[in-house]
Order: C-alpha cells, then structure tokens, then sequence
C-alpha cells in the first residue's frame, strides 16, 4: 500500500474517533434539549391541522434528511464553521452542511463565512496573532474596536489553525476587549461549547465524508483585491473543485455554491460534472430596481438561468414568500417563474432572525404581517416544501427543518 493512502486511512481514522467521541458524550443532553425546544416551537404554532401533524410526531428520532442543510453548521447553538457545530448539525438531521470556504494568506482553503470576520468569530484578539490584522484595534482610541478587521489572507493556514472558533458577535463600541467579546455566550448557545475547532477546506470534506452527509461548500467573495499575490478568481474557483477531486468525493455528493453567476459558469464549462449541480445564491435583491414581483426588473431572467445551464438557486427566503389578499402565506411570483423556467429552489435561511413574535425581520420582510410567533416557522415550512416545492432549507438550527421532513416524508 502507497503511503499517502496509509496517511489517508490514518486521517479517516483520526476523525472518525473524533467524531465518535464528541457523539458518545453530547447525544443524550442534545437529544433532550432538541426534544425540548421542538415542543417549545410546536406549541407556539396555531391551532390547525399542520399544529395536529407535528405534534403527532414529536419524540420520533431525527432521521437525516437531504431536506436540512446545516447552515455554517449549527450556529444558534454552536460557534458556526467548527468541528463541533457541524458534528451537531449531523446529529440535527442535516443531511447535507455547508462550509463557506475563503482561503488564507498561503492561499489554502478554510471554512469561515466571510474572510474578514476573524475579529469577530475567532478568538485572535486574544493572540499575538492580532498585530497581523489588516485593521488591528487602535487601543488609543476612545471605541479601539470599532473598525478592527481581521482576514484569513492576514494568516497562514498554519496560523489560522492555531485559532478557536466563537459565535460571531461582539459589540464595536466597547472599549475593552472583554466587552467586545461579551454577548459571544449568547443565550441560543445552550451546548455550552463557548470555543471550537476551526477546520481547513479539506477537513471539512474529511469530516463530511466520515458523517456521511452532503457537502455544500460556498465559494466566498473575496474581501481583498484579486488577485491576490497572483491568486486570481479562476485559480480560486479551481482549488475548491480540485480539494474535492483530490479526496475522491463523488461530484453527486457536492453542490458548489457561489453568488458569483461567472463562478457557476466558470464550473459548468471546465467542471461539468460539478458544475451539473452547482447553485446560484440570488443576490439580485441588491440591484437597483429589484422587484420580487416583477419579473422585467431581474436580470438575468429566469429562463436566460435555465438555458444557460444554471439548474438550482438560491435566494433568500422571503424573495420566495408573499402574502394574498387574506394574508395566507403562499409562493410569491418569483417562485413560481423559476419553476415555471425548469429551475430547483434553495431556500435561507431559517433560525437567523431571533424572536419571531415581532414579524421576523429581514427573512421574513415579504410575510411580515403573517408572523405571529416562533412556531411560524413551520407554517413557512410548509409552504417552501409543499407549494413552492423547495428542494432544500438552509438553517442554523437544522432540527427544526429535519422534523419537519421526517414527519412529512420528505426525502
């Protein structure tokens, strides 16, 4: 036997004891506290035969689900893009966990949602490593945080391995790093895990091949000028397929994602076979002029997607959503004109907006007036699955959308 295929083997083993152990010691206190806060969800929807069905099935085991991705992994209760928070996505049901890939001042490929939020979602700060900042805190200053940037490109992937992972929140007015960083602990994070292992590109495809879950990486923006040090947008868009093809991932299991449409076709033309599947994050809620119910204000539009070999988007929830004359929610006319065009939706992302009493916020700003109380959640549910036909729900919570495949029989 070659010795990178012993190395190989070793790493598989490495993780799978890895993940056997955090599964062994977490189980019985997660099963418990998602049990609970599933009731807690169920109990505050509308009487009705949706709230009837659900709680018919509470109890049941997750079972994974194709449904639920885990968003960053599960970030309402773990530090998102670690080790820990996508072993609990696994254990939620998630049958697919998204790595946001960026890359490093090595140009090697690391999960972290943006590549400038290490100050915020790492503890750094509290290294040496926060002399090498693009925007190191100005401790002479009245607010030393308030424009503190921190990059993965600032670091070498050996560097950035040194790091542990947080929830990302902090507070730009403080004047003293504990401040900054209080409010990290938040009151969502009931694992009780403050600090997690940050993970290279390739170990996330190492760990989601042990857990036997999807792989649903997206190709961040870069937040420096490219290229970068002769690291230029096809090279980038190149590393994260070759990671996949190196680890000898079946491209069936990888949905690349990026909010670049240039990256997508980039794919489809030099990486079918990955580009097949690849989605388009829908950012058009950006552009100027943009209407969710208008359809002459999306450029491209639908069928323009389709014939040019897009087959998935995702945008945000609410671009799905509307409300009708009685206030039911149901899909919005953008929906229905993707579907319409040949395209699968995506949707995200749930459990990102806190409290649902009040409305819902940002995701829910198209249903707004429909959103009475958390358990809504799975009203929206119901309409992405059942009308809009989603294949898909990103969350930070995945349990929620897991118990609802299940208990429907969604795949």
């Amino acid at each position: 036997m070659k010795r990178n295929q012993l190395i190989s083997i070793r790493r598989h083993v490495s993780t799978f004891a890895l993940v056997l152990t955090f599964l062994l010691l977490n189980t019985q206190t997660h099963a418990t506290d998602t049990l609970n806060r599933l009731e807690t969800l169920v109990a505050t929807l509308q009487a009705g035969p949706l709230k009837q069905k659900l709680q018919s099935c509470l109890g049941n085991p997750l079972v994974s689900s194709d449904f639920s991705i885990g968003h960053r992994g599960a970030p309402l209760t773990y530090p998102e893009h670690t080790r820990e928070g996508y072993i609990a996505a696994h254990q939620m049901g998630a049958g697919a966990i998204e790595c946001d890939v960026t890359f490093t001042k090595d140009k090697e490929l690391v999960c972290r949602h943006s590549q400038c939020d290490l100050h915020s979602s790492t503890n750094i700060l509290e290294t040496p490593l926060a002399a090498s900042c693009s925007v190191p805190p100005d401790m002479n200053s009245r607010q030393p945080f308030r424009r503190a940037q921190c990059c993965t490109s600032d670091i070498t992937l050996a560097e950035f391995k040194s790091l542990k992972g947080r929830q990302d929140k902090s507070n730009k007015k403080a004047k003293t790093l504990e401040e900054f960083y209080a409010g990290t602990q938040a009151s969502t994070n009931t694992a009780g895990i403050e600090f997690g292992e940050l993970l290279s590109h390739k170990e996330s495809i190492e760990l989601f091949d042990s857990l036997g879950v999807g792989m649903v990486p997206e190709l961040k923006k870069p937040q420096v000028s490219m290229p970068f040090d002769g690291f230029t947008q096809q090279q980038y868009a190149t590393a994260i397929v070759k990671d996949y093809i190196d680890s000898g991932i079946n491209p069936q299991q990888v949905k690349l994602q990026s909010f670049n449409l240039d990256d997508v076709h980039f794919w489809l033309e030099n990486f079918p076979e990955f580009g097949q599947n690849a989605v388009w994050l829908d950012g058009r809620y950006t552009d100027g002029g943009f209407n969710h119910k208008k359809e002459k204000t999306w450029k491209p539009d639908m069928e323009e997607l389709y014939t040019s070999g897009v087959s998935t988007i995702a945008p945000p929830l609410w671009m799905l959503l509307a409300r009708n004359e009685t206030g039911e929610i149901v899909p919005s006319h953008y929906a229905n004109s993707a579907t319409e065009a040949g395209l699968d939706l995506v949707a995200w992302t749930l459990e990102r907006s806190g409290s649902l009493k009040s409305g819902g916020g940002w995701y829910y700003q198209t249903i707004g007036k429909s959103i009475k109380d958390d358990g809504d959640l799975f009203r929206v549910l119901d309409v992405l699955a059942h009308k809009v036909q989603v294949e898909a729900v990103f969350s930070d919570w995945p349990a929620s959308s897991t118990f609802f495949a299940n208990c429907f029989g969604l795949d």
